[in-house]
């Protein structure tokens, strides 16, 4: 099992970034970087590229509508260079308020989208002539433009040809997709108990088509990890803040993905109040309408004890790559501590 983190959200990327290098040199393998409407991923990618030595750095996510299929491809060729062949693409469709309300591009046919700009950044890695036909037609067809574009292909020669590609999904064909095609799942929250009765079967769809040469699904699960009992209530704290916002605020009624998957992890009615308070602007109602169970699975906040029972059945869930945000007077020290215990 590996070890992930986010990058840190904040005004000041540099210190956010130079925390980072700390904790490679405590065992961290991965860092992803989100991009939402805050600074862009990429910049802060390539920086951390020159700033550490051995951690992966892998975008967490880049919207699927922000950049053309080509760029993303280039982009990722471009870190993957840049850090000596460290790079991972993660990619999501974001949500329609951030893409129509800040980038002001339609929300529409997200699967096809990701299934065929995972299959031409596929393309452009192996430096084939670049030539597609479907929501994205390359080059642009006869009729369209000023006629004179022709295949190209990459000039570079990109230091790997099969750079992984890591796909946030939630919805049943999304996962489908996901576990056909991709190299990596970001599922964003794992309950090991429910792992299979929320997405079994999407998950089965897609290994039945999925080609030998892309190998077992890598798969991140883990939370909000605090060690230290001082810190147990502020990191309940903090996980509450963000599920009531993700499951009550991110998006509208009738269209959030995450209150969905909390709906099907057992929390029927839960979603819908936690949803109606936070639309109302009761965010700290919402919060504390969270189950104390709920809360309890979905982080590693505890003593070493339970965060290793917790850890061990994220594992026999599936997952491959232990991420955590950790809440902690050292957090280089709570990183090593962990890498200790999944080595």
């Amino acid at each position: 099992m590996q070890l992930s983190t986010a990058l840190q959200y904040g005004d000041d990327p540099i210190r956010n970034a130079e925390a980072v290098v700390a904790l490679e040199q405590a065992g961290l393998d991965v860092v992803w970087v989100a991009e939402a409407y805050s600074y862009d991923a990429v910049s802060l990618m390539g920086y951390l590229a020159a700033r550490t030595e051995r951690v992966q750095i892998g975008s967490g996510i880049l919207p699927i509508y922000s950049r053309t299929p080509t760029l993303t491809a280039m982009t990722a060729a471009g870190v993957d260079a840049l850090s000596g062949g460290r790079a991972i693409l993660g990619l999501g469709a974001s949500g329609p308020q951030v893409i129509e309300g800040f980038h002001g591009v339609a929300y529409d046919k997200p699967i096809a989208r990701t299934r065929e700009i995972i299959e031409i950044c596929r393309k452009v890695w192996r430096r084939e002539k670049l030539q597609h036909e479907g929501l994205y037609t390359i080059p642009l067809p006869e009729g369209q433009g000023t006629g004179l574009g022709k295949p190209l292909k990459l000039i570079n020669h990109p230091r790997r040809a099969d750079i992984p590609i890591w796909v946030a999904s939630l919805g049943d064909k999304n996962v489908e997709m996901t576990a056909e095609l991709a190299n990596g799942w970001l599922p964003h929250v794992l309950m090991p108990e429910k792992v299979r009765d929320v997405f079994g079967p999407a998950l089965d769809a897609g290994f039945a088509k999925r080609a030998p040469e892309l190998g077992t699904l890598q798969i991140t699960g883990g939370g909000i990890c605090a060690l230290e009992e001082e810190m147990f209530e502020p990191a309940r704290q903090l996980a509450r803040a963000m599920y009531a916002l993700y499951i009550g605020g991110m998006g509208a009624r009738g269209k959030n993905f995450y209150n969905t998957v909390f709906q099907r992890q057992g929390y029927a009615d839960e979603a819908k109040l936690i949803q109606d308070l936070y639309l109302d602007g009761k965010k700290e109602e919402a919060a504390a309408a969270l189950p104390d169970e709920f809360i309890e699975r979905v982080t590693l906040i505890g003593p070493p004890g339970f965060v290793k029972e917790r850890i061990a059945a994220l594992g026999e869930a599936g997952v491959t790559h232990l991420h955590v945000n950790p809440v902690s007077a050292d957090a280089p020290k709570l990183i090593s501590q962990l890498k200790d215990w999944i080595s």
